[in-house]
């Protein structure tokens, strides 16, 4: 009888089996409940979840100034047919927060954590930077999502709140995303295709198009072994104001690589015993590592100087060994590329030779130069080389990445150098502002007060020296000295525009720079963007050589005459123990004419450049500009006193 009963018991136990099976084909590995939107979209589906948060030392009663470590969690998800190459998400965070860690994700302006990142982000994915479909997939959650686990600090927000950030949304062009939904502790948004959104560099690769940015840096694997690569990075300046001095590249690597050999650059810090005693030992238990170029996490990298360039060992390489210069392409497009390369050693478990990853946290900085801001690597198509042998062929890397560096625009109190405005219709100078390129915390003058004006003369001297002259110049034309006295502008450079004269079909104008440091600068130059009154009116540039930028319609590019080129530094006076020490000077005239302008107004503003560059660095202007009979009046003060003149006289008629 039991024998009987076996059939029943084997088709009873499979119909079990079989629906057990159903019930978790879309089941969730995590067992994350699904939010009910995620199903309806198709597009990039984005949510922020915090999780947890805890008192942080000190404690205060202030709430507002209380300090949280908090814990969150982003995901995005790929809910289209196609691939997602490379997703960028926002995070509008408000609450002045911190981040000391972001799993699978990168910051993409490069920031160290701890990050201060209270405005808002911007994340890419790392080590998984693209998403795969579904369809492709089978579904596979660890290859269409990345979840990210955030750790930070931030502020406020006195329990039972919940701090949420403003907004979230995906930042991958072509897409657009609503208002993100908020539930609780809890926001999501789905992101769709913009039908409207055409993409000009679009192409049938795999790979994302090559970007465009004021500075790249192309990273392409040459060679690739089991352990070990030969790679080149391409430095290449397409800014026409922007340049670099005495460039310093740095990244970091997030697999425990280590440079073994460098050509056409080199690291600052030549280390081998971070290799020695660390993880690369263990594996390269056999290796010397006397000859390692560098076993740095965050390799410091320079150029090489030009008597090195011929060097079969270390140079012999184009576009390398030119002294970190790099030079606006107008100028020298010789010097707007830089060239080096590197040998690369891998650490398990990455020992296959198709297996690469790219540094990241780009950074690039140089003496007196604007400050970039680097984005992530992004893997474009293999880049083609000219084959070395001379033949009608090209020779493709293994692996190409690209990372796009943009000019970032300084804030206030936070350039390198100043400028400051005179007239000759005004025996004052307005020197540059008070803490233009910062002030030290401990000083004792007043920050916030409005800087002294000067007497022309007191133009060549180090603002140290100057006191004595701008307390006698105040009290001779009858003006309050505040107590304490203004900050130093604390800049390197600084730059004077002076209208020099105007006459019937006509007028003038003199820059003059000033070199406070203890640092030459070669193949200087200078950008001033006008007024398109002045600009249209542009006639001639005597000392330096001068022309109108291509790229735009208001702005002067400024150069020195060959020979004239070198801005020399600071050096003492006659007799250093009395004589104050002197600037390094270039000077020139710039003439104008009326023809196009008859109705140009020097005084109001038209004579006053709108912006000014030095080096590429946007210099910080005096708030205000030269008036006539020694007065000095803003802009938007000179335009009030317009409007109440014209309502007391429609008063005075009526």
């Amino acid at each position: 009888m039991r024998m009987h009963l076996w059939p029943h018991i084997m088709l009873l136990g499979l119909c079990l089996l079989f629906a057990t099976h159903s019930a978790q084909d879309y089941d969730n590995s995590d067992n994350t409940p699904a939010i009910p939107a995620q199903d309806t979209c198709i597009g990039v589906f984005l949510t922020y979840t915090f999780i947890e948060r805890a008192k942080e030392f000190p404690h205060v009663k202030n709430a507002s100034a209380q300090a949280y470590a908090f814990k969150a969690q982003a995901t995005v998800l790929n809910t289209m047919s196609e691939n997602l190459k490379a997703w960028k998400m926002f995070i509008g965070f408000q609450h002045n927060e911190i981040l000391v860690n972001t799993d699978a994700a990168v910051l993409m302006d490069g920031l160290e954590f701890p990050a201060h990142v209270g405005n808002g982000t911007m994340i890419s994915g790392y080590p998984m930077s693209d998403l795969m479909n579904a369809i492709d997939t089978a579904g596979d959650l660890n290859q269409i999502q990345a979840k990210i686990d955030i750790k930070g600090t931030q502020f406020g927000v006195k329990p039972p709140g919940t701090p949420m950030p403003k907004t979230i949304k995906l930042v991958n062009d072509g897409f657009r995303c609503p208002v993100p939904t908020k539930k609780g502790s809890q926001m999501y948004v789905c992101c769709v295709k913009d039908p409207k959104f055409k993409n000009k560099d679009a192409n049938a690769t795999k790979f994302l198009p090559r970007q465009k940015a004021d500075l790249t840096i192309a990273y392409d694997v040459l060679q690739s072994y089991e352990n070990n690569y030969l790679a080149q990075v391409t430095i290449d300046n397409w800014s026409p104001l922007g340049r670099l001095d005495n460039w310093n590249l740095t990244w970091e690597w997030m697999h425990g690589e280590f440079i073994y050999s460098m050509r056409g650059a080199y690291t600052l810090k030549r280390d081998s015993a971070s290799c020695i005693y660390g993880q690369a030992a263990s594996h390269y238990a056999t290796f010397d590592f006397s000859p390692v170029m560098s076993c740095e996490k965050k390799p410091i990298i320079v150029d090489l100087p030009p008597e090195r360039a011929k060097d079969k060992d270390i140079g012999n390489l184009p576009f390398c060994c030119k002294n970190g210069t790099l030079l606006p392409s107008q100028m020298n497009e010789t010097l707007s590329k830089a060239i080096f390369q590197l040998q690369v050693y891998k650490m398990p478990p990455d020992l296959n030779r198709t297996i690469l990853y790219p540094p990241q946290k780009w950074k690039i900085e140089g003496e007196l130069n604007p400050t970039y801001k680097c984005g992530p690597p992004i893997r474009v198509s293999p880049m083609e080389f000219p084959d070395p042998s001379g033949l009608m062929s090209d020779t493709i890397a293994v692996a190409s990445w690209q990372i796009g560096c943009n000019i970032t625009h300084p804030t206030k109190r936070k350039s390198r150098c100043c400028v400051s405005f005179s007239a000759y219709y005004n025996d004052s100078v307005l020197p540059c502002n008070t803490c233009a390129c910062g002030c030290s915390d401990a000083m004792a003058c007043d920050p916030d007060a409005q800087p002294l004006l000067l007497p022309s003369e007191a133009l060549l001297l180090p603002f140290e020296n100057r006191t004595k002259k701008a307390l006698a110049w105040a009290k001779l034309k009858h003006r309050d000295a505040p107590n304490p006295l203004p900050c130093s502008d604390n800049c390197g450079v600084s730059i004077n525009w002076h209208i020099l004269s105007i006459y019937r079909h006509g007028w003038s104008a003199r820059v003059t720079l000033f070199n406070w440091k203890d640092y030459t600068f070669k193949d200087w130059f200078t950008a001033v963007q006008l007024s398109p009154n002045a600009f249209l009116g542009y006639e001639n540039v005597y000392s330096f050589n001068g022309t109108k930028l291509n790229t735009t319609n208001d702005t002067l590019f400024l150069q020195g005459l060959e020979g004239l080129n070198y801005l020399l530094p600071e050096t003492d006076g006659k007799n250093p123990k009395i004589d104050p020490r002197v600037p390094g000077k270039q000077q020139s005239v710039i003439s104008f004419t009326k023809k196009n302008t008859p109705d140009i107004k020097l005084a109001r503003g038209d004579g006053f450049p709108v912006k000014v560059f030095f080096d590429g660095v946007e210099c910080a202007l005096p708030d205000e500009i030269p008036q006539g009979h020694g007065v000095r009046i803003s802009a938007g003060l000179l335009r009030l006193l317009i409007v109440v003149i014209a309502v007391f006289l429609t008063i005075f008629y009526w």
